[in-house]
């Protein structure tokens, strides 16, 4: 059986990788943020909550991530390893274009 810490784990090698960094968060005073902040080149930022196929989200979680929906802020909930290869697949596949600053 797969740990929630071995996802993570997982999840924080295939970023390096990916030349990105995923942060560990803990927000004092504030029950349910996410488990890691991600942080991909071309500037894209996620909210990652790890948990195990069968692991629920905690009502101040569910909050957390309806709070995110309503900002329009990138929010994931990933459960396995597969998933975080397919996370990553895709983010190798929408890579943003970023503005470039106006020549003066």
């Amino acid at each position: 059986m797969i740990l929630e810490r071995d996802i993570e784990r997982y999840l924080v090698r295939r970023t390096t990788v990916q030349g990105g960094v995923a942060y560990k968060w803990v927000s004092p005073g504030r029950a349910g943020v996410a488990d890691r902040i991600v942080l991909l080149p071309g500037g894209r930022v996620w909210f990652v909550e790890l948990k195990t196929a069968k692991g629920r989200l905690s009502p101040w979680q569910k909050m957390f991530a309806a709070e995110m929906r309503r900002l329009g802020v990138n929010y994931i909930v990933i459960r396995s390893k597969e998933d975080v290869d397919q996370w990553m697949l895709d983010q190798q596949n929408t890579l943003p274009t970023r503005p470039t600053a106006p020549r003066t």
